[in-house]
């Protein structure tokens, strides 16, 4: 795996210029590690837009069942699905126009990365952004 999806320069831009942040798979259990991503980035000012198939609203936020069903642009698509349905969600966000992708810990689909760096989004792969906050702001 390596490094490729992790540069470090990418990594602080998004974390300190970005104001929009979807998180597919955030659903409104505290439990899973998307939950507590998604209500830190919240908490540090970031505009969070979960998208879960219930579309039940989560930490105050109207759900979206579908990427595409957002009516505002998204600047990262934090995709918290298996990475055998990371590729399917990347190519979804290149379709609507994303910034940026951001994958969590063990989640990494060189392939799509590829594709989406070719669309002209940044890619971070393999990457926990509580960490990354705590070591790069």
């Amino acid at each position: 795996m390596g490094d490729r999806f992790a540069d470090l320069t990418v990594i602080r831009r998004l974390l300190n210029e970005t104001t929009t942040w979807a998180f597919v798979g955030l659903s409104g259990d505290p439990g899973r590690t998307v939950y507590n991503q998604a209500q830190l980035m919240k908490q540090r000012g970031k505009k969070i837009i979960p998208v879960h198939p219930d579309g039940r609203p989560v930490l105050g936020e109207t759900t979206y069942r579908t990427l595409a069903e957002i009516p505002v642009p998204v600047e990262v698509v934090a995709i918290y699905r298996r990475t055998a349905f990371a590729g399917g969600m990347i190519d979804e966000a290149v379709e609507i126009g994303a910034g940026a992708v951001w994958l969590p810990l063990d989640v990494y689909d060189e392939e799509a990365g590829d594709r989406a760096l070719a669309a002209g989004l940044d890619v971070v792969m393999n990457r926990c952004p509580a960490v990354e906050w705590a070591l790069r702001r």
